[in-house]
C-alpha cells in the first residue's frame, strides 16, 4: 500500500495525455486484482466450510453493508470507497494467510499475491484521497504505513485465534467478498473507462491474471 501511494505521489513524469491513461490503467488493474481476490480466494475458500444458504447470506450482508458505508461516505463528502475497497480485500486475505500457515499450506505465495494486488490499491486509494483536498501527501502515506501494520497482526489473530474457527473465517471471507464486488461496480468500473481510449481495460485483465498466477502457484 505505500509503495503504491509513493508511485501515485509522482506527477507530471509523462505527458498529461500519458498520465491521464496510466491512472485509469492502473485503477482497473486495481479492480481485477480486487475481482480475483473474490473469484480465486475469498469465494472458493469461503464456501468450503459454509452451507449453501450461510455462504449466500454471508455475501449479500457484505453487499448491504459496503452499500449502506457508501451511502454514509457519499453524505459525509468521504472519498474513501478506493480505501475501504482496498482494506476490505487485504484485512480477510490477511486473516487467511494467518490460518494457512497455521494449517500448513503455502502461505508465502498467499503473502506475495495479496503484496502484489494491494501495489494498484495503495495507487489508486491516495489518488483519491489525494484529489479530494483533504489530507497532505505525507500524511496519507503515513496513514497507509500504519494500514499495512493491519496485515501482520491479522495475519497473527488468524494463526493464533481463527485457525480452529474455519466456519467464522469463511464467513468474513464470504461478508468481503459481496462488499469488495459491490465496490467495484459501484465506484472502481465506471472510473476506468475514458473516451477514444481502449488501453485501461488491458490493466484490468493484467490484474486479474497476477490473481490467476498466485492461484495457479
Amino acid at each position: 500500500m505505500p509503495a503504491g501511494g509513493l508511485l501515485a505521489k509522482v506527477e507530471g513524469v509523462f505527458p498529461a495525455w500519458l498520465d491521464e491513461e496510466l491512472r485509469h490503467s492502473i485503477l482497473a488493474m486495481g479492480a481485477g486484482a480486487l475481482l480475483s481476490a473474490v473469484a480465486l480466494v475469498l469465494v472458493p475458500e469461503g464456501m468450503k466450510d459454509l452451507g449453501t444458504t450461510a455462504s449466500c447470506v454471508s455475501f449479500l450482508l457484505g453487499a448491504f453493508a459496503f452499500m449502506g458505508l457508501d451511502i454514509w461516505l457519499a453524505r459525509n463528502d468521504l472519498p474513501a470507497s478506493q480505501l475501504a475497497s482496498m482494506l476490505s480485500d487485504f484485512i480477510p486475505e490477511s486473516i487467511a494467510l494467518g490460518t494457512t500457515a497455521a494449517l500448513g499450506g503455502g502461505s508465502v505465495l498467499l503473502g506475495l499475491l495479496v503484496a502484489v494486488q494491494n501495489f494498484p490499491e495503495g495507487f489508486n486509494a491516495y489518488r483519491e484521497l489525494k484529489a479530494a483536498g483533504h489530507y497532505s501527501a505525507r500524511r496519507i502515506l503515513v496513514m497507509f504505513l500504519f494500514m499495512a501494520l493491519l496485515g501482520p497482526v491479522m495475519a497473527l489473530i488468524g494463526y493464533y485465534l481463527l485457525a480452529q474457527y474455519t466456519v467464522i473465517v469463511s464467513a468474513i471471507m464470504l461478508f468481503a467478498a459481496g462488499g469488495i464486488l459491490y465496490s467495484v461496480l459501484q465506484d472502481i468500473a465506471p472510473q476506468v473507462r475514458m473516451e477514444n481510449s481502449w488501453a485501461p481495460p488491458l490493466g484490468g485483465i493484467l490484474g486479474f491474471m497476477i490473481g490467476m498466477l498466485g492461484f495457479s502457484l
